[in-house]
């Protein structure tokens, strides 16, 4: 009798699995996109007008996105923006002075072959 009830006991184990196996899958397909077979045009059309928010609403979506990106963004203080404002300077002045004497060099060599 042991071994009847130890396999009764585990064909009712079965049985729920069995039963919650279904379930499952419902809970798995609500959450995953199932492709639509070749002939059904109308559904696709009908999942992606479910889908697809209103404009207001993306709309809306942009900016809350836009303020919490902002709100990440390390804006310097007034020290570092000094710094960077005189080193930015600094580079400027350099690079045109550098061009224009490589500027004056061409023309002094092109003037020597005319």
């Amino acid at each position: 009798m042991n071994k009847e009830t130890a396999t009764k006991a585990k064909a009712q184990e079965e049985k729920k699995k069995v039963a919650k196996a279904p379930e499952k899958k419902a809970a798995q397909k609500k959450n995953e996109k199932v492709a639509p077979k070749k002939g059904d045009k109308n559904k696709k059309n009908t999942k992606k007008k479910e889908e697809k928010k209103s404009l207001g609403k993306r709309i809306i979506g942009f900016f809350v996105d836009v303020k919490n990106e902002l709100k990440k963004v390390h804006f310097p203080n007034r020290k570092d923006m000094i710094k960077y404002s005189l080193a930015t300077l600094c580079f400027v002045v350099f690079f045109s002075l550098f061009f224009y004497l490589i500027d004056i060099i061409f023309a002094f060599v092109k003037s020597l072959f005319q």
